[in-house]
């Protein structure tokens, strides 16, 4: 008798078998949700229908990409967009968009219902570059992040994440799974904020036209950024209302004071918790599932520090830190604040807070409508306060 079965073969006998018995005895296949994906999904027809935007296709129209014509007479094009012009409509000639200093430039402006399934963009992983996301018409966006680190890229600086939620390739190719449902609109932006042009703003969104669940909610995420001499435990998330599932955390921690610094806890303040919360941490490198500090640089599906330490371990340090709640969300059913202390070792081994400067994403989902997200910093105080060497 076989005493193991791969996972997947297991998931895929049940999906065949079928959850539940008819009244005639027949088997019957289970119902599989539109937000259903993976391998599993993969067999199982729908009435979903593909769509995708890009330069190429604005609108993500049925038989509306490629239909640009070549315009050498553009004033300000974005690269490469005269390398097309011999060649004639259907032949690349919009791949990219240009997005000038102060301008902001819509991505996706289309109707529901749908589930946008995936995005893939490059652009110059920089704070200054916002990426807004506003779900059926909302006046105020439910994401509001800078692009590079709404894909967990920390610190402006490139470095690999392969996971199931986020994936990041050479040089500064980045990638979003997340599943964003959404019912009557979906609306992306992005702003540059910078003194320089963006010359090439690279992106493809896709996404499926298909029935909404009416308990699925919709997706969410914020940044923050402090000094934690200032507030220290330093504050990930506060203020969410209403029911949902958090989902993941992004921190890109600079590290001034020598020594370890991933002693603090972090912690989740749920449904009414005042001064202690229901869950609470044991230290920085055990909620990224790491232990005894951060010996060396690791991508996983959801756990991952994907930026080396100095060897000589002389501050600064540039820690960027993922945690992907994908298999564990952490549900609640009113309200939520997550926080995660600034603790280290000090010369006289007791633990010792320390003067960091921590910026984070926090990923949830939650129905809508959601509480007033604080106001984005400015650019002054977005730039990382050290640069990488």
């Amino acid at each position: 008798m076989l005493k193991f079965f791969h996972p997947l073969f297991l998931a895929t006998c049940i999906l065949l078998m079928g959850a539940a018995q008819s009244g005639s005895g027949e088997a019957t296949m289970p119902e599989i949700s539109n937000l259903s994906a993976g391998l599993n999904a993969l067999p199982i027809l729908s009435d979903m229908r593909t769509r995708s935007i890009s330069a190429e296709n604005p609108t993500g129209e049925k038989g509306k990409g490629g239909m640009a014509i070549p315009n050498p007479s553009e004033p300000t094009p974005a690269a490469a967009a005269r390398a097309a012009d011999d060649l004639g409509q259907g032949w690349k000639v919009r791949p990219f968009l240009r997005v000038n200093a102060g301008e902001t430039a819509t991505l996706m402006d289309i109707d529901g219902p749908g589930i946008i399934q995936h995005i893939w963009m490059v652009e110059g992983l920089k704070r200054a570059h916002i990426l807004r996301f506003y779900w059926d018409n909302e006046e105020t966006p439910s994401i509001e992040v800078p692009a590079p680190d709404f894909f967990a890229v920390g610190h402006e600086q490139f470095a690999r994440v392969n996971s199931m939620a986020v994936i990041v390739n050479p040089q500064n190719a980045m990638n979003c799974y997340w599943p964003m449902p959404f019912r009557k609109h979906a609306k992306i932006t992005f702003t540059n904020e910078a003194s320089e042009d963006l010359q090439l703003l690279a992106f493809q969104i896709t996404y499926a036209e298909t029935a909404v669940t009416d308990n699925a909610a919709y997706l969410h995420a914020q940044w923050r950024r402090a000094k934690t001499n200032e507030i220290n435990p330093y504050v990930i998330l506060d203020g969410v209302k209403g029911k949902g599932r958090y989902v993941g955390t992004f921190l890109a921690w600079t590290q001034f004071q020598k020594g370890w610094f991933g002693e603090g806890e972090i912690k989740f303040y749920m449904d009414g918790d005042k001064e202690f919360p229901t869950i609470c941490g044991t230290g920085t490198e055990d909620y990224f599932c790491g232990s005894y500090g951060f010996a060396e640089p690791y991508t996983t599906a959801y756990v991952g520090t994907t930026l080396p330490s100095k060897d000589n371990g002389k501050p600064p340090n540039f820690w960027s830190l993922y945690r992907w709640h994908i298999q564990d969300p952490i549900c609640y059913d009113s309200d939520l604040r997550v926080t995660i202390q600034a603790l280290g070792w000090g010369d006289d081994g007791k633990y010792m807070k320390l003067s960091d400067d921590i910026a984070s994403v926090a990923y949830w989902y939650q129905s809508e409508p959601h509480a007033p997200f604080p106001a984005l910093p400015p650019l002054k105080d977005r730039i990382p306060a050290a640069r990488p060497k």
